[in-house]
C-alpha cells in the first residue's frame, strides 16, 4: 500500500472545525491581524451549493473542512433549482434527499407550447422511466438545509478570497479582503463562475454565449393554481418556462437574445418592466406568474460557459487545489444540470479525497487527477449538449422557428434521449474493505 505523502504532522483524525475556528487568539490587535496567518487543514471555498454539499460529503467520511463565505450569511437570493434523479440520488448520497422531498411538489411531465399558446407536444416522466424524478427547489431551502449538517462554526463569513499563492511548505496562501491570511494544506474552490481561484490556475473567463435569462418566485398566498408540469413557451430568439414547485410558489424564467450581457441591472421594477414588455403578447398564465412575483426575487443574468478543450483548458487542479462545480465548468441552464452536476462533483471528489487522507492509497495530488479524469467526459459533453440546445431554441429566424414549432419539436422530439443524461448512479459515502 503506498504511503500518504502529506506533512507528518497531518493528524490521523481531523480536529473538528469547532476547534479549528478558535484558534485566533482574541487578544490579537488590529495592528497584527495582518500577520496573522491561520491555519487550516482543508478550505472550501465557497458556501454556495457545491461548496456546501463537498463539505458535507466530507463529514459523512469523517473529514472536517472550513468553508469561506464571501457574505455575512448565506447567499440565499436567487430562485429555485431543478433537480433531475440524478440529482436526487446525489442528495440522498449526501443525506438531504428526504428532507427535502418533503417540501416540494414532485414534477409529472413537460409541456411544450408555441407563444400564441398552442400546444406542441407533452410528455409525461413516468411513462418513460419509471425512476425519473424532477422537483424544483427553492435555492434559499437548498442552501439552509446543506448547511444544517455541517457543526457550529463550520461555515466562516465575510471571508471574500482576495489572492491565491503557493507557499514553501506545499501549502496554499489564501489572502482575504481584510487581509488576514489562511495557510491550508488542501483548496477546494467552489466559488461560482468567477472563480479567483480558477483565475489563479489559468482559466479564462466563461463566454457568454449571446443571451441573458430574467428568472423569479410567483407567490400565490392561497395556493398555486397550477398542474405538477414544467411548460416551455417558445416564441422568436425568446422562450419562457415555468413550474409549480411548492403549494404556493411557481419558478419561472425568460431567455432572451441579446448581443452584449448589457449593464447590471438590479431596479425591480425596471426588471419587471422589461420582462413583461417581452411577453407582452404570451399566454395570459405566464404574464399572471409575473404580476404574482415579489420584486426581491426577480433576477437577471447572463448566461456563460466554458468549455473544457482537452489540452488546451488547463487541469482542474493544481497541486493540493481543485475546482469543483461552475468554478471548473460553468454550463447554460438548458439541460438543468449546473446543480446536479455541481453535486455529482461534490460526492465523487469527496470519496476520492476521503481514500488518500484515510488509507493513503493514493496523494492527494493523485485523487485530484482520478476525479477529473472520471468527471471529463461526462461535464465537456453536458456543456457542449447544453450550449447546442439553447442556440437551437433560441433561434429568431421565423422560417427555423416554424420548422421547429410544426415539425420538429411535434413529430421528432422524444423524451428518452432528451434525459438520458440524467441516467448517473452513485456509490455510497461509506469506504471500501482496503
Amino acid at each position: 500500500m503506498a504511503s500518504l505523502v502529506l506533512p507528518q504532522k497531518w493528524p490521523s483524525t481531523l480536529p473538528s472545525v469547532r476547534t479549528r475556528l478558535r484558534s485566533r487568539p482574541p487578544c490579537v490587535s488590529m495592528a497584527n491581524a495582518k500577520s496573522f496567518v491561520r491555519k487550516e487543514d482543508i478550505v472550501i471555498v465557497g458556501a454556495g451549493i457545491a461548496g456546501l454539499a463537498t463539505a458535507v460529503a466530507l463529514q459523512r467520511l469523517g473529514i472536517g473542512s472550513v468553508v469561506l463565505e464571501q457574505g455575512e450569511t448565506l447567499r440565499t437570493g436567487g430562485t429555485s433549482v431543478t433537480f433531475f434523479k440524478n440529482g436526487w440520488k446525489a442528495l440522498d448520497v449526501i443525506g438531504v434527499g428526504n428532507e427535502l422531498r418533503r417540501q416540494f411538489l414532485e414534477i409529472e411531465g413537460i409541456v411544450m407550447k408555441s407563444e400564441d399558446g398552442r400546444e406542441l407536444r407533452s410528455f409525461k416522466f413516468k411513462d418513460e422511466d419509471a425512476s425519473q424524478e424532477v422537483r424544483a427547489v427553492e435555492r434559499k431551502i437548498l442552501l439552509e438545509t446543506l448547511a444544517n449538517q455541517l457543526p457550529p462554526n463550520a461555515i466562516s463569513f465575510s471571508s471574500k478570497v482576495k489572492n491565491v499563492e503557493k507557499s514553501e511548505n506545499d501549502e496554499t496562501l489564501l489572502k482575504l479582503e481584510d487581509d488576514s491570511h489562511i495557510s491550508a494544506k488542501i483548496v477546494i474552490a467552489c466559488d461560482g463562475v468567477r472563480s479567483p481561484v480558477a483565475k489563479w490556475m489559468g482559466f479564462s473567463d466563461p463566454i457568454y454565449v449571446g443571451h441573458c435569462a430574467f428568472r423569479g418566485l410567483g407567490f400565490y398566498p392561497d395556493g398555486q393554481p397550477f398542474e405538477p408540469k414544467v411548460s416551455y413557451i417558445y416564441g422568436r430568439g425568446i422562450r419562457a418556462g415555468y413550474v409549480p414547485f411548492s403549494l404556493n410558489k411557481v419558478y419561472w424564467f425568460l431567455c432572451y437574445n441579446s448581443p452584449s450581457p448589457g449593464p447590471k441591472i438590479t431596479d425591480p421594477s425596471i426588471l419587471r418592466q422589461e420582462t413583461e414588455k417581452l411577453v407582452k403578447d404570451w399566454p395570459s398564465e405566464l404574464l399572471d406568474i409575473i404580476k404574482s412575483t415579489p420584486d426581491d426575487t426577480i433576477i437577471r443574468t447572463p448566461l456563460v460557459d466554458r468549455w473544457l478543450w482537452p489540452g488546451i483548458s488547463p487541469p482542474a487542479s493544481a497541486g493540493k487545489v481543485v475546482l469543483v462545480g461552475d468554478a471548473w465548468h460553468p454550463m447554460t441552464p438548458n439541460l438543468g444540470q449546473g446543480a446536479c452536476c455541481a453535486l455529482e462533483d461534490a460526492v465523487v471528489l469527496a470519496k476520492k479525497l476521503a481514500h488518500a487522507i484515510k488509507f493513503g492509497t493514493l496523494t492527494v495530488e493523485e485523487s485530484f487527477r482520478s476525479y477529473e479524469r472520471e468527471r471529463w467526459p461526462r461535464i465537456f459533453a453536458l456543456t457542449a449538449r447544453a450550449n447546442l440546445i439553447g442556440a437551437v431554441l433560441q433561434q429568431d429566424n421565423s422560417v427555423v422557428c416554424s420548422i421547429r414549432n410544426n415539425v420538429l419539436v411535434p413529430k421528432f422530439v422524444r423524451l428518452g434521449p432528451m434525459l438520458e443524461h440524467t441516467n448517473f448512479d452513485f456509490e455510497p459515502l461509506q469506504f471500501d474493505a482496503v
